[in-house]
């Protein structure tokens, strides 16, 4: 097959093949790819399975005729790519192996020989000039092997990727590309998700035309769909809208949970709603599923004190490929003592970035109605997003989207002459750059409004992530009107303004200078030039998001009736807030509380 005027196909496809690696089901065979290329002097690329060691050196001779290889280009070791190096060579006995310093260790532990007085080390960077095709070597280490190169033709702006891009099935097999891919890429490659994206950023400052993988077909047309999808699955993204429920049943009635939520689902909205019986399906296919779905739902029995095998299986091939960045719920179901939810969540300990549903269903034998109405719950939570797209269901008047604003947090510092004051703020926002002028707004309740509209001056100090709750309580939740919000501090920082700058917990801070004032009504809003600016630490910025999940503590209402204040954890006990109420901590008014539930 003619790949280019210069650039053949070589390759064999396996049909008889039914497991690829002893695991993975090949329904439509395997392809070993190989290839020639064709100039004054001639190369091969890689090899192919021992099963095929003639029908690929026919193949070879038939595209060189009279011609012998100079160069054999090994990428990978794998055998199903490199079975037949010493064949080659004994066949083709001048010709040159071209390979890393990693695969010709791998050769004499294969082969019981290094090619020592036959060989080129190539690494990062390396050229080997054909005559009119240069190829350069990159190098792939852990994509998936360590010795792994892949290699460019400037020529023809071909990239030969190794097992990148790969996937299973014969070289002709006609069949949607992304979803044996997908299986392929999660199957084999997955568990090395950063090493692939390091290889992408190469490749993107590659003139890439074509793409000649080790698997599967030649990659010529739309090559940014498979570039895209690539950088999806290696950086654990979301690939489909919709969830994954993933489950074993004994009896049936873990099924039947199963069957009930999936209607839910798509009673909620729900776009997709793919099941996966663990004991029947594929295995490779759910695990395809669960990196492909952002949202997941374990279901299954509790079994000699933990969980039935199959499922354990499952969870241990997702925690080996890097699982991460999903929002994951448990069904369980337990005649007399449920332990499976536990068992899950113990299993997934070590994965990150995971969020976990608030609802859970746990079942004893059979469902009942309070896990109905559990189901029902879980339902509504994992679609709450989708109910919020839709033009019909979406809540177009809620103003919580409000705290979905990316919010820094502040301590802006002031002073009336004589005494320091401070408050915390999350409302400050850089509004231009030429020149750098920077948005402040503060409430006309706080003593600091009154002093910045007085003096002209402030400092922001950009607190970072490491600032703990008792900064908070000293500069927010009292007023610098009737306490010195600095009072025993021995360490104290001025800068060239005269204001404070506080001596840790920042990562920044900037004096302000305010050159225009503008009135909205209940606040007031100072646009401000930067007349000093310091970076103190490279710590993470603390945003609102972080303070609300990682340093406000949690309000203590167990137990309690009443309200509880969403800025500061204030609990109110009582039937009824009063409509001016305001939070003795944090000075908000009914608007920021919320029924305890």
């Amino acid at each position: 097959m003619k790949i280019t005027e210069d650039v053949r196909y070589v390759g064999v496809s396996d049909r008889n093949i039914d497991l690829f690696e002893g695991q993975y089901e090949v329904p439509l065979g395997m392809a070993y790819n190989s290839y020639v290329i064709l100039d004054d002097k001639i190369a091969v690329m890689d090899t192919v399975d021992k099963n095929f060691t003639h029908e690929w050196l026919d193949n070879i001779q038939k595209e060189l005729g009279a011609r012998k290889p100079d160069y054999l280009i090994v990428q990978h070791m794998e055998p199903d790519h490199s079975a037949n190096i010493f064949t080659f060579m004994k066949t083709y006995p001048n010709a040159t192996v071209v390979s890393s310093a990693k695969a010709f260790t791998m050769m004499k532990n294969f082969f019981g020989t290094e090619f020592e007085d036959r060989r080129v080390v190539v690494g990062e960077g390396d050229t080997l000039c054909l005559g009119k095709h240069t190829l350069t070597f990159v190098t792939a280490p852990m994509v998936h092997w360590p010795e792994v190169i892949v290699t460019f033709d400037s020529c023809d702006k071909i990239l030969f990727s190794a097992d990148g891009f790969g996937k299973f099935g014969a070289f002709d097999a006609q069949e949607d590309w992304a979803c044996e891919a997908r299986r392929y890429y999660f199957g084999i490659v997955g568990k090395y998700g950063a090493q692939v994206q390091a290889l992408l950023k190469k490749a993107a400052a590659l003139d890439i035309k074509i793409i000649c993988p080790l698997h599967g077909p030649v990659l010529s047309e739309n090559l940014s769909y498979y570039f895209r999808l690539y950088d999806i699955w290696s950086s654990y993204g979301v690939e489909k809208d919709g969830v994954l429920i993933a489950y074993t049943s004994v009896y049936g009635n873990t099924k039947k949970a199963v069957e009930t939520l999936a209607e839910k689902l798509k009673e909620n909205g729900c776009p997709k709603v793919a099941i996966q019986d663990l004991a029947r399906d594929d295995m490779a296919e759910a695990v395809e599923d669960a990196f492909a779905y952002g949202k997941i739902v374990f279901a299954t029995t509790t079994y000699n004190a933990e969980i039935f095998p199959f499922m354990r299986e499952f969870i241990n091939h997702l925690t080996e490929r890097g699982f991460k960045k999903r929002t994951v719920a448990f069904i369980e179901n337990g005649s007399w003592a449920p332990q499976a939810s536990k068992t899950m969540k113990k299993m997934l300990e070590g994965c990150k970035e995971l969020t976990y549903a608030e609802n859970e269903v746990s079942i004893r034998s059979a469902v009942s109605d309070e896990n109905k109405a559990q189901i029902e719950a879980l339902a509504q939570e994992l679609c709450r997003d989708y109910l919020a797209r839709g033009e019909k269901t979406a809540n177009k008047n809620d103003l919580s989207a409000l705290f979905k604003i990316g919010y820094g947090l502040y301590v802006v510092t002031c002073r009336d002459g004589e005494r320091d004051n401070a408050l915390i703020v999350n409302t400050v926002s850089q509004v231009t750059n030429t020149p750098n002028r920077i948005a402040v707004t503060i409430n006309k309740q706080n003593y600091s409004h009154h002093l910045i509209k007085q003096t002209g001056e402030m400092n922001i100090n950009c607190l970072s992530v490491d600032a703990p709750f008792s900064v908070f309580e000293s500069f927010g939740f009292r007023s610098g009107r009737s306490v010195n919000k600095f009072e025993g501090e021995e360490n104290i920082l001025r800068s060239d303004n005269g204001l404070i700058f506080l001596d840790k917990y920042i990562n920044a801070f900037m004096s302000l200078k305010v050159e225009q004032y503008v009135d909205l009504d209940t606040h007031g809003m100072f646009i401000c030039t930067v007349s000093e600016a310091r970076v103190i630490s490279d710590t993470e910025t603390m945003t609102y998001t972080y303070y609300q999940k990682n340093v406000k503590p949690k309000p203590q209402t167990e137990g309690k009736k009443g309200f509880v204040c969403k800025i500061c954890g204030y609990v109110y006990e009582g039937d009824k807030l009063p409509d001016d109420f305001v939070c003795p901590l944090c000075k908000h008014g009914p608007a920021d509380f919320e029924p305890i539930k």
